[in-house]
């Protein structure tokens, strides 16, 4: 299944000016308030923050029922003074409204979203269905958490200021180990992907988006390797990796074997998986759950360096 908009097409939103308003929702799980208010704060530093009445409202592992949260969504994306829309947190639920919300609306009238983890899901419905870029990159809970610069580096990319040098490569996996048997090159492409097990979830749907010419970025938290392997041979079997230049391996938290079953490290077992793909990788990239998140234009341009172990972007994520 091919989604009719691919990051080649897509639209790139206006960029923002001070005072704007950026809102705040809760498409996904309960946030704390406590963290909701310290991201909004950052954001109110140089925008008009909004945040939903809905957004701390608790319905088990949703914030609330479906209706709630695809409601307040779909208005947000009808409002012509919301320049930007955050999720307050992840965690799990924005696959279940996506089909209610009205693409030609944010086709018409292209804004910046950001999100990761099950935010990637919003970033592919938003690429693939209204044909419009978003950001990957942190939200609104743990934007507070982040610490200074990247924060700065979310606003920059909002307000299409000029990214300041290349991003290094070298957390976790990351210059301690090879990634595969090729030291050096450049690639250049596209930069698409996100969380694994979300990018998983959307094959065979209309939020599937296509990855020819994709530098693909992937990160994930709490799986075991073996899981790891399952989601990216799901992936390669459905024909989605078919295009990509080369991979960047970022954040893999907390995905550590089961002592009763030994299993090789996560990074290794995506490493070895890459080899035997043919995809170039480069591990390290700080995106993820973790303590670095930087945030990426979901469908710029960029250049993967494996020498230099480092990402420069071409592209900014507004037009």
């Amino acid at each position: 299944m091919h989604p009719p908009n691919t990051s080649t097409t897509a639209v790139a939103p206006p960029a923002l000016r001070a005072g704007d308003t950026v809102a705040i929702c809760s498409p996904a799980s309960p946030v704390r308030p406590e963290r909701l208010r310290r991201g909004a704060a950052v954001l109110s530093e140089r925008f008009r923050v909004r945040v939903t009445e809905g957004a701390l409202a608790e319905r088990g592992y949703l914030a609330g029922d479906d209706d709630l949260r695809a409601e307040e969504l779909d208005q947000l994306l009808r409002d012509p003074d919301v320049r930007a829309i955050i999720p307050a947190k992840g965690g799990y639920g924005i696959t279940r409204i996506l089909d209610r919300l009205d693409a030609a609306t944010l086709r018409d009238d292209p804004k910046l979203v950001v999100g990761f983890s099950d935010g990637t899901a919003l970033l592919c419905w938003a690429l693939a269905v209204a044909g419009v870029r978003g950001i990957h990159g942190p939200m609104a809970a743990s934007l507070g958490e982040r610490p200074v610069p990247q924060q700065q580096h979310l606003l920059d990319l909002l307000e299409g200021k000029p990214v300041a040098g290349p991003i290094p490569c070298a957390g976790v996996g990351g210059a301690a180990a090879a990634a595969n048997s090729l030291s050096s090159g450049r690639y250049e492409g596209r930069l698409l992907g996100g969380n694994m097990t979300v990018l998983s979830a959307t094959v065979g749907t209309a939020y599937q988006i296509g990855f020819a010419d994709a530098l693909l970025f992937i990160e994930d938290i709490g799986k075991l390797p073996s899981t790891l392997d399952r989601l990216l041979t799901h992936l390669r079997a459905a024909n989605v990796l078919a295009g990509v230049k080369a991979a960047l391996l970022g954040e893999l938290l907390s995905c550590t074997s089961d002592p009763t079953e030994p299993e090789p490290p996560a990074h290794d077992v995506v490493s070895e998986l890459m080899k035997e793909f043919e995809i170039p990788l480069l591990r390290g990239l700080p995106v993820g759950h973790g303590s670095d998140n930087w945030a990426l234009p979901f469908g710029g341009r960029a250049v993967m360096d494996l020498g230099r172990r480092e990402l420069t972007l071409l592209e900014g994520a507004v037009g």
